[in-house]
């Protein structure tokens, strides 16, 4: 399509071969990332979107038509993956969207919107009386019928379509609204950040088990409540607790007890959650402060003393700190800043896979 690689990215896999068999039969997958928000993105963006769902995510999940002026200003960074009945997209668009035109029949999905920023307006414009999703707030609502839909400028949102015979009838006729921090929706949440991250790879047992989690979690959603002691929702709950968990490092008040209560489960249901991982939740906490106290120290501006550092990152004191950074890196602070000095600067594209 002519697309300028240094305004638009695209990487996308093509896992149409990948089937499974359910009680709803064959069942194809597929995802792809696009990203258009960059300035200068070329005008072919929005082609190239539509290109990727249409090949990606397939049939049973129609894209709706969109007014001239989202067309011509398609910025947007997106993910977007589908498992059998199950379609997850991920945006986070500069512009703002806008659909209009002719709508198409009936439907009959389950539609669940979280949104983070700016806000997602369905049925028009709020002017119209339509229904805003604000951010920090969760949507979900089981649909017999398209309806035209809006967002704001700066919108960062998910949306899942799911399948409607097990979770309209939980909803009945109603349209639920509440929270994105609720335990539920951090929940499916975090497990749909790792479809999207984990759904190439996956072979038709581990295809079988996402979708099956991602259906559990969304009625959990529904019901306002989850089976804490259901086995394929343990990776989920770990995945959510390490969100929350990196929101909190520089909180004293962040322990096991902490998350636990964040999420809505026992404590013991999150260590044995944390189990399957290989790493405890207080060694994953410890972990994650260290990362944090080693990019600081490898900040030359305002850089922090070893004694700060420990006091900022909630170690005991400083002997503490030394001695967990040297168990973890090789090197205490100390040698470390030397280290790094003598290195000079890192170059931008050097990460974390070289342990630096």
């Amino acid at each position: 399509m002519g697309l300028d690689g240094s305004a638009i990215v695209t990487e996308y896999q093509r896992h149409g071969a990948v089937r499974w068999m359910n009680t709803a039969g064959s069942v194809a997958n597929g995802s792809f990332r696009l990203d258009s928000s960059r300035p200068g993105a070329a005008p072919e963006a929005f082609d190239a979107f539509l290109d990727k769902w249409r090949t990606q995510v397939g049939d049973g999940f129609p894209m709706p038509n969109f007014s001239a002026d989202t067309v011509g200003d398609f910025r947007v960074k997106a993910r977007a993956a589908r498992i059998g009945d199950v379609a997850l997209t991920e945006m986070s668009m500069p512009s703002a969207l806008r659909t209009e035109g002719p709508l198409g029949g009936a439907e009959d999905q389950v539609r669940l919107y979280v949104v983070r920023r700016g806000g997602w307006t369905l049925a028009g414009s709020a002017r119209e009386g339509g229904h805003t999703v604000a951010a920090g707030q969760v949507l979900l609502r089981h649909v017999g019928r398209p309806v035209h839909f809006e967002t704001a400028p700066g919108t960062t949102a998910k949306v899942l379509v799911l399948p409607s015979g097990v979770l309209a009838p939980l909803l009945g006729n109603r349209s639920l609204t509440g929270p994105a921090d609720a335990a539920e929706v951090r929940l499916l949440a975090a497990h749909a950040d790792m479809v999207h991250t984990t759904s190439g790879g996956l072979g038709p047992a581990g295809l079988r088990a996402a979708h099956s989690t991602l259906i559990e979690l969304a009625k959990a959603v529904a019901l306002g409540r989850f089976d804490d002691v259901e086995p394929r929702l343990a990776p989920a709950l770990a995945q959510a607790a390490k969100d929350v968990a990196d929101e909190m490092l520089a909180d004293p008040e962040l322990s096991a007890t902490t998350l636990a209560h964040r999420l809505n489960v026992s404590v013991r249901t999150l260590h044995r959650a944390f189990a399957a991982t290989e790493e405890s939740v207080s060694a994953y906490i410890r972990r994650r402060r260290l990362e944090e106290a080693r990019l600081a120290l490898s900040t030359a501006h305002e850089r922090l003393s070893v004694s700060e550092l420990a006091a900022h990152w909630h170690f005991a004191d400083s002997s503490h700190f030394t001695r967990a950074f040297k168990r973890h890196y090789g090197q205490t602070p100390t040698d470390y800043v030397r280290t790094a000095a003598a290195q000079g600067p890192r170059r931008p594209w050097q990460g974390q896979a070289a342990g630096l």
